[in-house]
């Protein structure tokens, strides 16, 4: 096998890769011995068909094979001694497309190699680390923020105009061309104003009724309604207005707690304490990976393979963009050709992408089964009632499950740089916490 450089520019590499016809039809014999002991055909016993009828007969269908298997002989071969490691599969192309058995074959391979990524003395980083702590006005707060979810309702005085946010209690009979359509009707139904419960423009026509009021409230259902005999059709619905009730948080005390699955109050206080103790840990580490991060991006500089740089501007870009115009679903629209900004940011996430597995690899840094497992539960619980269909997924997508792995791994080579590195601690407010967070946003 013969391999000649043709390019050798930065970290794009490119090769000529010659498999000479003899080496190509040793190779077509070796795979033809291989199998001849499973071979069988009449006038022969098994294992003993002469190798020219093996070869006049599964010749041709094993040199293609034996072609690939070549080829991919001779590029493991070269990456073994060169060391190179190609950022991306390389390309491999036919040069003689003209080919016939008996002749040379001849490919090109070109490639882009990961860099050499430089050491970095982690013992030398700076590293700001907030904490917050979990104060009494923050777990009120929380307490307060419960009470208005579990709000309760209390009739106003007669003759009081309903509000957006009230409910009101009704009776209601829905009728298209004048006559009563299934399910359209229903007795003491009570119904929030603003909550999106009716179909557009219910909801808003009942803004200002009163107690004792009748109101003929005229809409059309959405095109696309679940049901198809009321899809686009305009109705309307004959309402009697009831009773007209205004939100009341609920009290703060033991009964609240039990709602919430507490034995009383100061046990609900407790869980609410840990979980925000939680929180505030979450978004400080966030904030603490941002500056490690922040600090690695000052301490290192290489080349980076330009195939995987524009990969990543590409799919910042489109990410970006579809976050800009939330109404266009699915891919189809012009080109997205990213920005400066976004060329700015890849060449970031590349960067830092490559020295975190570098390191990760050095260091022999692994995800055990038992935490990717975890992992996976995890984001099952985000489906109720679709887990088994989330393992499924997951356990036959090797890419998703990747998706899955590659945080945790970024995770714990995050840990151990920090293990190394200076840290500052540094005790802030919750308010300062949060800033933090949306400065990183924003950035």
């Amino acid at each position: 096998m013969q391999v000649n450089e043709t390019q050798n520019e930065g970290l794009k590499r490119g090769y000529e890769i010659t498999m000479s016809a003899s080496e190509l039809e040793a190779k077509v014999d070796e795979k033809l011995e291989a199998a001849r002991p499973e071979v069988q055909m009449k006038g022969f016993r098994k294992g003993k068909v002469p190798k020219a009828l093996l070869k006049k007969q599964f010749g041709k269908s094993v040199l293609g094979e034996a072609m690939q298997e070549g080829i991919d002989e001779a590029l493991k071969s070269h990456f073994d001694s060169t060391g190179d490691r190609p950022a991306m599969q390389p390309n491999v192309t036919m040069k003689n497309e003209d080919w016939k058995e008996g002749d040379d074959v001849v490919v090109d391979v070109s490639y882009e190699k990961l860099p050499e990524i430089p050491e970095v003395d982690f013992a030398s980083l700076t590293v700001e680390k907030m904490t917050a702590t979990v104060d009494d006005e923050a777990v009120d707060d929380a307490l307060n923020n419960l009470a208005a979810t579990a709000q309760n309702f209390e009739k106003r005085r007669k003759g009081s105009k309903a509000k957006d946010g009230d409910q009101v209690t009704m009776d209601f009979v829905g009728k298209i061309d004048g006559e009563a359509f299934e399910g359209g009707s229903a007795e003491d139904f009570p119904l929030v104003l603003g909550s999106g419960q009716f179909i557009p423009g219910f909801e808003e026509q009942l803004v200002g009724a009163k107690e004792g009021e009748e109101k003929a409230v005229e809409v059309s259902f959405p095109e696309d309604y679940q049901a198809p005999n009321l899809a686009g059709k305009a109705a309307v619905f004959d309402v009697t207005i009831k009773a007209v009730s205004e939100p009341k948080p609920a009290e703060v005390n033991d009964e609240l707690a039990t709602k919430y699955g507490a034995e009383d109050l100061e046990a609900l206080k407790g869980q609410l304490r840990e979980r925000l103790a939680a929180e505030y840990a979450n978004a400080a580490r966030t904030v603490t990976k941002r500056n490690l991060l922040d600090a690695l991006d000052k301490a290192v500089d290489f080349d980076l393979p330009p195939s995987m740089l524009d990969s990543e501007a590409q799919q910042i870009a489109h990410q970006l963009w579809h976050e800009e115009n939330p109404e266009v679903e699915g891919h189809n629209h012009e080109k997205i050709e990213p920005t400066e900004e976004h060329i700015t940011l890849a060449t970031r996430r590349v960067r830092l992408g490559l020295l975190l597995a570098e390191v990760g690899q050095k260091q022999e840094i692994q995800v055990s089964d038992q935490e990717l497992q975890q992992a996976v539960f995890r984001q099952a619980q985000q489906y109720p009632g679709q887990e088994k269909a989330f393992f499924d997924f997951i356990q036959s997508n090797q890419q998703a499950l990747q998706q899955i792995r590659a945080p945790l791994f970024e995770d714990k080579v995050v840990d151990h740089i920090l293990e190394q590195a200076k840290i500052e601690e540094k005790t802030v407010t919750k308010d300062e916490l949060q800033k933090a967070i949306e400065d990183m946003d924003e950035e």
